[in-house]
């Protein structure tokens, strides 16, 4: 296309896409952040607040004052100040009314401004009512004495104040949250008291550390009495940075058997807690709880009372469980994120939060003093004029009945301003008729000794350090008070092991001979009693607990664990195992055992070979198992349990009838592995399979062993074992006659 026929627009900017893309969201974080997220922090107030805060004053809604709709309010906002929603601007003016999000409310609200159970249960604006609280003296107190600037507002109309001369350190007292673009701060609230004391200990000490001004601010103070459990040195380390965290947990007491919740975390409600806690109920994680009920009312806030099955509970264990998986305990993010004085957004600590502040408080008492300054001269200039009028009265009143331009000649005779000249003209004639000398000097004297002691206050640092620490304490005393958040260090909570909150119950694991697994409560269960699926039996039984792991052997070696008190009930067939776990194909399962993690099991192949390992060792998560015996080209055995790993007797016995009686001692004990050679084979019969070992036993020390051989059984004491006796790998002795082919064995 030529330049001839290229489109032009005259009277606009062309600028490529990109740039002006960058240029525009550029544009939009900084409003987010400077007029929308962020707190000023002379104040404390991010924009809707300060809005609200002065449209509630311009009408009239002091806290002496009547309380007018909610709707009149948010009106006048959004209609004068602040162009946006409606609903968002009173959400924001309810949540400085609500006494449980903010720690010193600013609006005292009338009707349904919601509850700590749910925040946003306010009625509708044109339902509730409003006025301001006394502490809101604290930032309009001083507005109209000079001490703000003032900018026009979102059409031009009015006027509204860039800032609040707040005369107290706002931000801090109530704290704030908010997410700006690629920013965000979370200021939590604090005690009156302990951060004046903190300013006042900064006035007097500007060299004070963050260590030293923590002192007197020890921790945040929420709106709610739950326990602040930060340890010392982690709030501290947050003062000094600007960012981290604090823990907060709900405070509880022992009612005769029962628990009751007095207190919860900020913003945390009742109801959320109750619904956490029957939902881990209703999934059989809390054993230890039967019952829970919501006691709260207009006396208790909060009193949740939680009723254990019986008084042998351990009630600690039992909290600190709760506090683990509930928001009974919960953590706040901390950021000092803040708009300074400077107008950029800047992450402080403690001290630069203080000292910037007192900072923007003495230029605002210096603002105030030099504007009342100004008025006190300016009335002195008047009353000088005025007396000058009063003295020659007479005359005066001669010049402005007869002159064309009084002023002009009332300047020129008593060498008056255009001011003192303007101050009598608009005096009235009854007033000059009542004025008295006396009055007027004693105005002026008054005028001049409030004239001389502000000039002293501005030309001396320290009378205005004082005069800054007196209205400090004073606002102390009318509005401090006690700490309601209390400082107790204590560790975070641990959430107790599934084991942990299952009783302690006897079972009996029962294994069938094509995997089916089931569980019957009680140790004198006879296994071969129960009842069993059609071609089905008794494979291997072992005796455990409810909160013990349960582990199974495959016959290729692999281990596979779950709970104990997951198992189905014996009541039934029970279920096959392939459907909790993934073991090999053509594998079986040969065995189960359940025990402590340190108890020790003896692990053997049919050729002859094993090793001592721990229970632990046959646990995992993983459904395919793990693999821990290696038993070659050769069978696995059912695990044995060992009473002593130093003193019991390793029993082998092969399908020739030999058996070995040997010390557990000899044998290693290993986390995996094929293990040493137990008892001594021939080759040759190993290769073919004439013989294999059929059956290993640990006897105790003083202990029997017990041989079944069909319907016959033979009962070996530990004396008639030291026949067979001998060392590892040796060929043992023969068993006699009759009982040379061993079905299985029971060491007692």
């Amino acid at each position: 296309m030529s330049d001839l026929t290229r489109p032009t627009f005259h009277g606009f900017e062309q600028i490529p896409l990109r740039e002006y893309a960058e240029r525009a969201y550029l544009d939009y974080s900084m409003y987010v952040v400077l007029d929308r997220a962020l707190p000023f922090l002379g104040d404390g107030l991010k924009p809707v607040q300060r809005r609200i805060i002065y449209a509630m004053s311009e009408l009239g809604l002091s806290a002496a004052a009547k309380p007018k709709k909610s709707a009149r309010t948010v009106g006048d906002v959004i209609g004068k100040f602040h162009p946006h929603g409606d609903s968002a601007c009173y959400e924001a003016m309810v949540l400085m009314a609500q006494s449980f999000s903010f720690r010193y409310p600013l609006v005292d609200g009338q009707g349904n401004f919601g509850s700590s159970d749910d925040p946003k249960s306010f009625a509708a604006m044109r339902y509730t009512e409003s006025k301001l609280t006394p502490i809101a003296e604290v930032l309009l107190g001083e507005l109209g004495q000079g001490t703000v600037e003032w900018n026009p507002n979102f059409d031009g109309t009015l006027q509204e104040p860039g800032w609040l001369p707040a005369r107290l350190p706002h931000l801090l007292l109530n704290g704030t949250t908010g997410i700006a673009v690629g920013m965000a701060t979370d200021v939590p609230p604090h005690n009156l008291n302990e951060v004046v004391a903190a300013c006042i200990r900064l006035i007097d000490e500007p060299e004070a550390s963050v260590r030293e001004l923590c002192e007197h601010v020890r921790g945040p103070d929420y709106p709610t009495e739950a326990e602040i459990i930060t340890p010392r040195r982690d709030l501290l380390a947050m003062y000094e940075t600007g960012g981290g965290s604090v823990r907060a947990r709900a405070t509880w007491v022992r009612e005769a058997n029962n628990i009751v919740i007095t207190a919860l975390p900020h913003q945390v409600s009742p109801s959320k807690i109750l619904e956490q806690i029957a939902a881990q109920m209703r999934a059989k994680k809390l054993p230890w709880l039967e019952d829970l009920r919501d006691e709260s009312d207009h006396a208790n806030p909060v009193r949740l009372v939680l009723v254990p099955r019986s008084n042998r509970v351990d009630v600690d264990s039992l909290m600190g469980h709760l506090f683990a998986i509930t928001d009974l305990e919960k953590s706040f993010r901390v950021n000092f994120n803040v708009i300074g004085l400077d107008g950029r957004p800047q992450v402080k600590n403690l001290k630069m939060f203080l000292s910037e502040w007192l900072h923007f408080r003495f230029d605002t008492v210096t603002r105030r003093l030099n504007h009342r300054l100004a008025k006190v001269e300016r009335r002195l200039h008047l009353l000088e004029g005025l007396l000058v009028a009063f003295l020659n009265l007479d005359e005066v009143i001669h010049i402005i009945r007869t002159e064309d331009e009084p002023r002009a000649v009332l300047m020129a005779r008593f060498e008056l301003s255009e001011d003192q000249a303007d101050y009598i003209l608009d005096t009235k004639l009854k007033q000059l008729a009542r004025l008295e000398e006396m009055k007027i000097r004693g105005e002026q004297d008054e005028l001049a000794r409030e004239r001389d002691k502000i000039m002293a206050i501005l030309g001396s640092k320290a009378k205005l350090k004082k005069l800054v620490k007196d209205e400090l304490l004073a606002d102390a005393k009318k509005f401090g008070d006690p700490r309601r958040s209390p400082l107790v260090e204590r560790g975070a909570a641990q959430a107790l092991s599934e084991t942990d909150l299952v009783p302690s119950e006897p079972i009996t694991i029962v294994l069938s001979e094509k995997g089916w697994i089931r569980a019957a409560k009680g140790h004198d269960i006879d296994p071969a009693s129960l009842n069993y699926r059609d071609g089905d039996s008794l494979g291997h039984a072992a005796r455990g607990r409810t909160n013990l792991q349960v582990a199974f052997l495959d016959s290729t070696g692999r281990a596979y664990s779950t709970a104990g008190h997951g198992l189905p009930s014996a009541r039934g067939n029970g279920e096959p195992l392939t459907g909790r776990f993934s073991p090999p194909s053509g594998a079986v399962f040969i065995g189960t055992a359940s025990a402590e993690p340190d108890a020790r099991f003896l692990l053997a192949s049919t050729h002859g070979y094993g090793f001592v390992t721990r229970f632990e060792n046959f646990c995992g998560r993983n459904k395919a198992g793990k693999a821990l015996l290696n038993p070659g080209n050769g069978g696995v055995l059912p695990p044995v349990a060992v009473n002593n790993a130093q003193t019991d007797l390793v029993v082998a016995i092969t399908s020739a009838g030999h058996l070995l009686a040997f010390p557990i001692s000899e044998l290693p004990e290993l986390d995996r592995g094929k293990g040493n050679k137990l008892i001594q084979i021939p080759p040759a019969k190993l290769k073919s399979g004439d013989e294999t070992v059929i059956v290993v036993a640990s006897v105790r020390e003083g202990g029997e062993l017990t041989l079944y051989c069909g319907q016959r059984k033979l009962s070996l004491s530990w004396r008639d074992l030291q026949a067979y006796a001998g060392s590892r790998a040796q060929r043992g002795n023969m068993l006699p006659r009759g009982f040379q082919r061993v079905d299985s064995a029971e060491a007692g």
